[in-house]
């Protein structure tokens, strides 16, 4: 196969490039405006971390990072929180501010030409203009265009999370390849062997082993909670007055335990507190752990976030893992690219 190097835009703490990299595409490097990313994203991935803003980003910093790379791929997963179904309710679509990253993304598509283009996306992204419009532009520059909404857990990842993939090629056709795991990996398969922990205890020998607090209440709440349950299990002397109102009765998801036997929920920002979504711990009277979180998002068991004299911090950690692009969805899209460059006559 020719020389090929990868540019990933919004690069987060790596998730997508892990994928590329674990699949024999080499980055180039990531980019992101986050400082935070950079120690995991550098100390995994073999290329450097840029901190920049995509949106003040020159077209010309992008196109020199390919150096003499016969095949170019440009990957862009633009941050999703504009486009999910709670930001829909207080923010106006438009093109200025995070609604607009698409919008930069398609900029660098027509001033640096890389021969392929992925990005990945909520779901609900193709119901805005600005998906359509970015569509639009690949289209006028003469890529080959495929997406659609696919499910990670199909594809090696031990977790429901529904995504939009597009892939853009100019040399043909392109889609993504057919799932790798019609058996979704369970929680008890990705997770089960871990140390047992108490809520509030780190284990020793793996700074993100930690699991966060609980009060006393919480306590209570989990150890009336049920696999797969909910709220509505506890007595009612838990039951949380908001949940009480009628506002409040259609979120049973919420202070929930995971089941051993199914994949995860969707990891979110906030996946290490029990109270943010069904996060508890299938049997230890806890949330799961940052690194439960992250082996759940697929990353491997060894992947560093943080230097080994640095600081946990949940809210950010939660935050990179959460918004991670799953290794394993990368791993797929990685595989899509090298089974379309593979079938071309010239790239054999």
């Amino acid at each position: 196969m020719s020389r090929v190097a990868c540019v990933d835009l919004f690069c987060g703490a790596g998730g997508l490039s892990h994928g590329f990299v674990l699949e024999g595409l080499p980055m180039a490097a990531g980019i992101d405006l986050d400082p935070a990313c950079k120690y995991p994203y550098e100390q995994n991935n073999d290329a450097p971390f840029l901190q920049r803003d995509v949106s003040k980003l020159p077209s010309s910093e992008v196109a020199d990072l390919y150096g003499d790379a016969e095949v170019k791929v440009l990957a862009g997963c633009a941050p999703c929180q504009p486009f999910s179904t709670y930001a829909q309710r207080y923010e106006s679509d438009g093109k200025e501010g995070r609604w607009g990253l698409l919008y930069h993304f398609a900029r660098l598509v027509k001033d640096t030409s890389p021969d392929v283009i992925t990005m990945e996306n909520v779901p609900t992204v193709a119901k805005h203009e600005v998906f359509h419009d970015f569509v639009a532009t690949l289209r006028e520059q003469k890529y080959h265009v495929w997406f659609g909404v696919v499910d990670s857990s199909q594809y090696g990842v031990p977790q429901m999370r529904r995504r939009m993939v597009l892939l853009a090629s100019r040399y043909g056709e392109i889609k993504m390849i057919e799932p790798t795991h019609p058996d979704p990996i369970t929680v008890k398969e990705a997770i089960g062997r871990l140390r047992p922990l108490s809520a509030g205890e780190a284990a020793p020998g793996d700074k993100l082993h930690v699991a966060a607090g609980l009060t006393d209440k919480n306590l209570q709440r989990i150890r009336h909670s049920k696999p797969g349950g909910t709220w509505r299990d506890w007595p009612k002397k838990l039951v949380a007055d908001c949940h009480k109102a009628d506002s409040g009765r259609t979120y049973p998801g919420v202070y929930g335990r995971m089941e051993w036997h199914k994949p995860a929920p969707t990891m979110t920002t906030q996946c290490y507190g029990f109270g943010n979504g069904r996060f508890g711990h299938p049997e230890q009277d806890r949330a799961i752990s940052l690194r439960e979180a992250a082996i759940l998002q697929s990353f491997p068991r060894d992947y560093a976030f943080v230097p080994p004299d640095g600081p946990v911090h949940f809210t950010s950690l939660g935050r990179m893992i959460g918004n991670a692009v799953p290794v394993g969805l990368g791993r797929a899209i990685a595989k899509s690219i090298k089974a379309h460059l593979a079938a071309l006559p010239d790239q054999a």
